[in-house]
């Protein structure tokens, strides 16, 4: 059965020619123990979002706790990510990593496919606060993708609006008769079309991915419901307070748990941050953290790593 790779949170790709970086730290990996390099993007509420010097959500608050933790100062490296139906999150990362530009990178999605050895040998970099011309054409050989335990699972709920606004959803099946809006090409329109066999395909209004214009359009009434990841509806709260579209309090059952990744030749740091995040998660912080972010917190649950999806598992 066909496996299909689950969509990360974040896609880039850069263009452009030069040199190939051997993987020599550019901002000295051990130059500074006392300090614990962590790579977020930029612009992804309500996980990271850079505000000039400082930083701000989820996963923030969460590499500052854990900086804490192991006795270090948190640097951030900012990042930037563009939609683009080539890229690939498991290459941005990898790169970043291997360049020396961060001990860890936060808010990774922990699904077998990301992992380990990539098939490529070099990739370029994705844009980073810093990052010079020479930066933007160079190549960075790839190393070995290594995760830390999670520190939560992201979702994909159902979000009503219209003539559905109140309607109890406990799954797929009670979007039969319900009009359904989705961004063409993602894993949840993936789910939506493949549901009990193309059950749903006759209420489905497909949009073009990256335009931001799913839950504008939930809200005007073009639609009725939509699939969606939970942290994306929790970044629309954050922007519309008073919108009138109402989560269904529904997840799917699959979904994928979220933490940092490092190289593997990084494992006793990971060993220790593993540590460090087992006590966060046993004093409920980033329940508390998800509070101050204005994110729905749920809990990582097992498996901690997911395995591939094939389309079966998309059709029960």
């Amino acid at each position: 059965m066909r496996a299909i790779r689950l969509p990360t949170l974040a896609a880039a790709a850069f263009i452009g020619v030069g040199c190939i970086s051997h993987g020599v730290p550019a901002v000295g990996a051990e130059a500074n123990e006392g300090t614990l390099r962590v790579c977020l993007n930029e612009d992804l509420p309500p996980y990271s979002v850079r505000h000039g010097k400082d930083g701000a959500g989820f996963d923030y608050l969460i590499a500052e706790s854990l900086a804490k933790r192991l006795g270090k100062q948190l640097a951030v490296q900012w990042f930037e990510s563009k939609l683009d139906e080539d890229s690939s999150t498991r290459i941005e990362a990898n790169a970043l990593l291997s360049d020396g530009r961060c001990d860890l990178l936060g808010g990774y999605p922990l699904v077998k496919d990301e992992l380990g050895k990539p098939g490529l040998e070099t990739a370029r970099l994705p844009g980073f606060a810093g990052a010079g011309a020479a930066d933007r054409r160079r190549r960075v050989t790839l190393g070995t993708l290594a995760a830390t335990r999670p520190y939560h699972f992201a979702a994909l709920t159902v979000v009503l609006g219209g003539k559905a606004a109140a309607k109890p959803i406990t799954g797929l099946a009670d979007l039969d008769g319900v009009n359904i809006g989705t961004e063409a090409g993602t894993f949840a329109d993936a789910i939506l079309m493949s549901f009990d066999h193309g059950r749903l395909i006759s209420r489905i209004t497909h949009l073009v991915p990256g335009r931001g214009e799913l839950l504008p359009k939930l809200e005007k009434g073009e639609y009725d419901a939509t699939l969606i990841p939970l942290h994306r509806f929790d970044a629309y709260l954050i922007e519309h307070p008073d919108t009138g579209i109402k989560p269904s309090g529904y997840y799917f059952r699959i979904g994928f748990n979220m933490g940092f990744v490092g190289l593997a030749s990084a494992a006793p740091l990971i060993e220790r941050v593993n540590l460090a995040l087992d006590d966060m998660l046993k004093s409920d912080e980033p329940a508390s953290f998800a509070v101050a972010a204005h994110m729905t917190y749920l809990p990582p649950r097992q498996p901690f790593i997911l395995d591939d999806i094939t389309v079966s598992d998309l059709t029960k």
